[in-house]
């Protein structure tokens, strides 16, 4: 039994029953299932209970972890993790009726081994989710180095069908500049706003001093910052921030601050400031004095 385990360890924790049997018994294979060493997960696919979920859920339908299962995988940043892991499966597959719960699709995509290739990730995210998560994927992707920027521009302009012009504008918005999924997620909501100028990571220098903003207006000299939980880690750190604000606004930048509430639940509110700052007509006085 315990040969059984370590095969399945050494697979991703899950496999076939022809994958198995090529190296031990069908005797040993139901003997590890009867102590619960192991378990089947379709039929003809058996798994270690506590095998990956994605890959898993992927090899019990016989297709390749993909979208935003693929993304985490390959170590891109997203701002919502799936419920369910994601599987592509050829076109005309069936779904396995006891499979593992997954979000299915059907497709043709190229792989490296079970999970759809970083490239054919980011297409994938960007054709099915909302802007800001599609540009904290696409944006992640390029940061990390994980994609080339012109192999993903040639794998968009490459793509045909209904939403062909909608992937390549956002691969066209991608910018391996960005630093969080915040930060992609505060842009995105400009760029839906039409709020056009803010420069991901733009550099302030002058004299001694350097910063940087996570967006900024080099004309209007408007910074504005994603601030996640993390912000603050303590003392030294909060005397160090509320240094950098000073020096930044005694050089002219006015500097805007949105927390992960505002950014994530009140979007209105973020257009409605940043519309005010850079002289735009606001949406809404309302919006700004309520807060």
């Amino acid at each position: 039994m315990a040969e059984v385990v370590e095969v399945l360890a050494r697979r991703g924790g899950s496999a076939t029953f022809g994958d198995l049997r090529a190296v031990v018994s069908a005797r040993s294979i139901r003997a590890a299932l009867a102590a619960d060493q192991i378990q089947r997960v379709a039929k003809g696919v058996y798994a270690l209970p506590e095998a990956p979920l994605a890959l898993t859920a992927a090899r019990s339908h016989g297709g390749v972890i993909s979208h935003l299962s693929a993304a985490q995988h390959w170590g891109m940043k997203v701002i919502t993790p799936p419920s369910l892991p994601h599987v592509t499966l050829p076109p005309g597959r069936l779904r396995r009726s006891r499979g593992r719960s997954c979000v299915l699709h059907w497709a043709e995509v190229p792989c490296r081994g079970d999970v759809t290739t970083p490239v054919r990730t980011v297409l994938d995210c960007v054709r099915t989710l909302p802007l800001a998560e599609a540009l904290a994927v696409s944006d992640s992707a390029l940061h990390e180095g994980l994609v080339d920027p012109c192999d993903l521009f040639d794998s968009a302009a490459a793509l045909r069908g209904p939403h062909r012009r909608r992937i390549q504008q956002v691969v066209g918005l991608a910018d391996g500049r960005a630093e969080s999924v915040l930060e992609s997620a505060l842009r995105a909501i400009l760029i839906e706003a039409g709020i056009d100028g803010f420069i991901p990571q733009i550099a302030v220098r002058e004299d001694q001093f350097s910063a940087r903003l996570d967006l900024g207006h080099p004309i209007l000299k408007i910074g504005l910052e994603a601030d996640g939980f993390e912000h603050h880690g303590g003392r030294t750190a909060l005397v160090r921030d509320c240094r950098r604000h000073v020096n930044l606004s005694i050089r002219g930048w006015l500097v805007l601050r949105f927390s992960w509430e505002d950014v994530m639940y009140d979007r209105e509110w973020v257009i409605a400031a940043a519309r005010r700052a850079v002289g735009l007509p606001a949406l809404s006085k309302r919006l700004l004095h309520a807060a």
